[in-house]
This record gives C-alpha cells, sequence and structure tokens, in this order.
C-alpha cells in the first residue's frame, strides 16, 4: 500500500472549492490550520469527500473536526488507508 503525502494532498486542495490563491500551498503547510489557508469546514469536507472517492477508502463523518491542518489531514488518510 502506498502512503498518501502532502504532495497528494495539495493537488486536491488545488482541485476543491475554497481554493484562495494568494495562498502559496507549495509552502510548509503541514502545520498551518486549514482556516488560515482559506478553507473553511465545507472545504475541508469536500476534501475529504474527494479522498474519499479517490483512494477508496471510508471516512468518517466527524473526521472535519479533526482535521485542523493539511499534516493531520495526511496522517489521518494514512491511517485510514491502513486500516487504523
Amino acid at each position: 500500500m502506498s502512503r498518501f503525502t502532502l504532495d497528494e494532498l495539495r493537488t486536491i486542495m488545488r482541485d476543491s472549492a475554497g481554493v484562495d490563491e494568494s495562498v502559496d500551498l507549495d509552502a510548509d503547510i503541514a502545520d498551518v490550520p486549514f482556516e488560515d489557508l482559506g478553507y473553511d469546514s465545507l472545504a475541508v469536507l469536500e476534501l475529504t469527500s474527494k479522498v474519499s472517492q479517490r483512494y477508496a477508502i471510508s471516512v468518517p463523518d466527524d473526521a472535519v473536526a479533526e482535521l485542523t491542518t493539511p499534516g493531520r489531514a495526511v496522517q489521518r488518510v494514512n491511517d485510514w488507508l491502513a486500516g487504523v
């Protein structure tokens, strides 16, 4: 099984609603709150939906609350891919 990476998340973020073109997604964003990147809870929900579809994983409905930063999102996606 391959690991989900921050670069893969960046690609999904660019393809999702809520992209603020003034935000440099190529910067070190791992620990930057999604809110500071211009992503509200609906945008994060869309991210989880796209991840779920692309990687055929089940994302719990309450996952949005725990996905506070891109780094945390990558960590949780890898947990879900591993069945944790």
